[in-house]
Parts: C-alpha cells; structure tokens; sequence
C-alpha cells in the first residue's frame, strides 16, 4: 500500500498536481459543478443522436424503434436536468483539477446512457454486456460481446457505429486540448503551433473542436464514396466509413471484413491509415502548409515500422506457407495494419499464419499510430523518445565526460516531458501484468488473460485465442472478466495517468 501511495504522489507530482511543503493550502471541496454541466450537456446531445438510428427503424417497420425512443428521453431528460442543475457553478474555464475530472468523467458516464439502446431495444442485452460494448464502442476499442450482428435491426448496427465515431473524434479532442495542457504522458511535447491559443482549457477544446470536424466530417464522406465505389451496399459503406475513421473496428456482421475481401481491404488500409496520423497536420494543410506533415518524426516512423512489418510479414507466408504473392499481400497489408492503428478488423485468421506472424502482431498492437490521432495503444512518438533516450545512456557510457541530450524531432526533449514517457511505459506495464492476473483469477487461461489486457489496455479489439482471437469475441467470458476489462478500455484510451491521479489523496486537496 506505501509503495501504491508513494507511486501515485509520483504521478500527481510529474503532472504539476501538487506543491511543494512550504506553499501548503487549507483543504477545500473540489467545486464539480462545471464538469457535471459539461457532461449534463453530453449526455443530452447523445440521446439527441438516439433519434437517428429510431428513425431508420421507423422507416423500415422495425419494433426496435421504440427503445430508441426510450433511450433518447432517459437520456436528454437526465443529462438536462443535471446541466441546469450545475448551470450556477458555469465558469469560462476550467482548473486542471476539473479537467482530470471532466476527461475521466465523460468516458464513464456516457457510456452508461449509450448502453440505454441496447438495454430497452436488440438485442436485449444485460447490464454488463450492454455497458461493455458502449465502453467499446466509444473508447474505439472495437471488442464486442454480440453475437449474430447480420440479424440485428439495422438501428442497432448504425448505433454501434456512430458511437465509435463519437468516440473518435473526442479522443482527437482530448489529445489535442487536454492531455497537452495536463502533462500526460510526454504529450505536452505537442503544445501544438496550429492551435497557439493563450485562452483556458475549455475556449481551446472548443476552437479545436471546430476545426477538426471539417477534417473528421470530409474523411469520412470520402472513405463512405471509395467503400462504394469498391462494391459495399450504401448501408454497409456508411457504418464501415464511421468505424474507420475512428479506428474503431465494429462491423455490420460477423465475419467482420471477411466478408468484403479484395478492393475494400485496399480501401479500408488507406483510411485506416489516415485516420493514424495526426489531424493537427490536417489542418496545417489546410491553411497550406504542407511541409509539417513530411518532416513529421511520428508520420515517418509509423510507416517504417509498416513497411518493415509488412516485408518481414509476406517473406515469412510465401516462403514458409508458400501462400501466393498477391493475397497474402492484401491480407498481410489489411490486417497489419488494422491492428496498428488499434482498429481492429479482421478479414482472416492470421492466427492461422504461424507462430512470428501471431507474435508481431501481438507487439504490433502495443505500437500504435501517432499522437492527435483516433489511433490509440502506446503511440509511437513514446518509442521514438525512449530510443532518443537509451541512445543517449549508451554514448554516456562510451564517452562519460560528453554532454549528449535526447533529441526528439530535431529539438531537445525536456526533462519533464522524459520524465513522463519513462512514467507511462512504467505504468502501461505494470497495469498490464494486473490485469492480466486478475483475469487469470476469474478462470481466463494465460494467452486469453494476457492478450485480453493488452488488447483492451491499448484499445486494439481483438485478442488471442480460440475465444477473443480474430475468429471470435469476447461473449464467452464471465462477467467478472468483462468489467475487468472495461474498466481498462477506459484507462487504456485516457492514458492511463489521467484516470490514475483521479485516486491520490492529493488530488482532492485544494
């Protein structure tokens, strides 16, 4: 238990959070009304949106309408009146106390009134499978525990799209305005030029959220027109346009892409890919400064680590499978790249590949795309700054009167922003080894428990194994197995600190 406090001081500490003896404050009451308006009024445009996959059920005679419905005004109801009830404690920004709370607070919370639609309407979900898939839904992690997705009413499928595209165009939000300002895991290294404010935290998430909705909304329109182009029905394209661009991996069926093999895997690699890149370089393009988005040191080494895995990848099927050139080029290409960027579909088995295909796409999964992205898992500006750094420890070592310091896209990494990657990496694995204990306590075998936590820790969707593999789904599991993994698709997207120092006595003194 010491060494959990202690842990915990240290994060609080390595985000600004506390002060040092001598500027100690009386204690006062954390004032929560601002973050409960802000999620009051989330909650309410969310069942708002509850009214777009009713109306597609009205308009084609389904019953399942009517839970809808339901939903729709639980939710606005409830989110109103905890809105108006907070509307006295509104202020123009927030503390980085309220922020912590807010961030945490909207991931929690709405997933309780997205899980409405599957409670009141199909498939009837329990409790705990019905929070789990709107925790999957709007983390984008892409794990699902509904089986026979080709019978369910099409509202249904709709809604589980359009919650991972929520989803992922907060989490853009959150990379961009929050997690930079709050010092989370090295992110403050993206106090980003193309948002150069000097307004509270609130005035900027708003400025960014207008740009990148342009972007998000535009890429989305043009993934939807290729899907079609490449043969799916209008239905299919659209839901498979939202959950790309989120990264997300929820389908229409329960083939996932197994079923769209050929010219979509194409299509949908290329968005996926997009959707992995920083929107701050979007929007930089926009207001034509193209070069940003070349010189980027994220950018360049996601595709090496893509064009590296895909060559080592094809070599091995067609050497060792003797599997031909052409598919396994389309599959190693689809389904790599779905698990780098934390996506999630499967178009096979890979499973069936080999031992070194199962083991890099494993670790593959715990690269991830770039920071500002719908992408998720570690992210590889995190690797880039440890190599920067272990470089620097070696050449130390060989030449101990030098003064060498970690450089991360051409410029020097600051101590604090070090201090916190090293932080996260030491958190991501310890969190990860937890959950996978405490998986294997509920009676989970060892690849199911620890690819379990890897794949909700990082967000990707599926895991490993006859069970939660790519050929399967997370349904068989007990309850007590599910929650635990819930909880760390939300620790996992928020990064893990931010959920974190929301536990420290610290925090909660003002």
């Amino acid at each position: 238990m010491r060494a959990a406090a202690r842990l915990g001081q240290y994060a609080a500490r390595s985000i600004g959070l506390t002060a040092p003896p001598h500027a100690a404050k009386p204690a006062h009451m954390l004032d929560v009304r601002p973050v409960g308006y802000v999620i009051g009024l989330l909650i309410a445009a969310l069942g708002a949106t509850m009214l777009v996959p009713m109306v597609l059920d009205f308009a084609l005679s389904d019953g399942n309408w009517n839970g809808f419905l339901q939903a729709a005004l639980v939710s606005v109801l409830s989110g109103g009146l905890m809105a108006l009830a907070c509307a006295n404690g509104v202020r123009k920004g927030l503390t980085i106390e309220q922020t912590f709370l807010l961030t945490t607070g909207v991931w929690a919370a709405l997933p309780v009134f997205g899980a409405l639609p599957f409670l009141l309407g199909a498939p009837g979900a329990g409790w705990t499978d019905a929070y789990f898939e709107a925790m999957s839904g709007l983390t984008t992690t892409g794990s699902t525990v509904f089986s026979g997705l080709d019978d369910l009413p099409r509202g249904t499928l709709l809604w589980r799209s359009m919650l991972q595209w929520f989803g992922g165009i907060g989490i853009i939000v959150v990379a961009m305005a929050f997690l930079p300002e709050l010092r989370v895991g090295g992110m403050q290294i993206f106090k980003s030029e193309a948002f150069d404010t000097f307004g509270k935290i609130l005035p900027r998430a708003a400025e960014i959220a207008s740009r990148i909705s342009a972007i998000y909304m535009f890429l989305t329109v043009a993934c939807f027109i290729a899907y079609r182009l490449s043969g799916l029905g209008s239905f299919d394209a659209l839901n498979h346009a939202l959950t790309t661009i989120a990264t997300g991996g929820f389908s229409t069926g329960d083939a996932s892409f197994g079923a769209y093999r050929g010219a979509p895997e194409y299509v949908a690699a290329a968005f996926m890919l997009l959707a992995a890149l920083p929107f701050v370089r979007y929007v930089q393009l926009l207001s034509g400064q193209s070069a940003p988005l070349w010189r980027d040191a994220q950018v360049r080494g996601m595709f090496r680590v893509m064009l590296a895995l895909v060559l080592v990848l094809v070599l091995y099927r067609v050497a060792s499978n003797g599997d031909a050139l052409a598919p396994a080029l389309r599959e190693v290409i689809f389904n790599l790249t779905s698990i780098l960027t934390g996506t999630g579909y499967a178009s096979t088995d890979y499973q069936l590949w080999g031992a070194l295909p199962v083991a890099l796409f494993f670790f593959a999964g715990l690269i991830g795309g770039c920071a500002g992205s719908t992408a998720c898992s570690i992210k590889i500006f995190r690797y880039q700054v440890f190599l920067s750094a272990l470089r620097v420890q070696i050449r130390m070592i060989n030449s101990p009167r030098g003064i060498f310091t970690p450089r991360y896209d051409g410029r020097p990494v600051d101590h604090d922003v070090l201090s916190s990657v090293m932080s996260f990496f030491m958190l991501f694995s310890l969190t990860l080894g937890v959950l996978a204990v405490l998986l294997s306590m509920t009676g989970l075998d060892f690849i199911t428990s620890v690819s379990g936590a890897a794949t909700a820790l990082a967000n990707i969707g599926p895991g490993l194994g006859a069970e939660i593999g790519p050929a399967g789904n997370f349904a068989g599991l007990n309850d007590a197995a599910k929650w635990i993994l819930t909880a760390a698709m939300l620790i996992g997207r928020l990064e893990i600190i931010t959920v974190y120092v929301l536990f420290t006595v610290r925090f909660w003194r003002r």
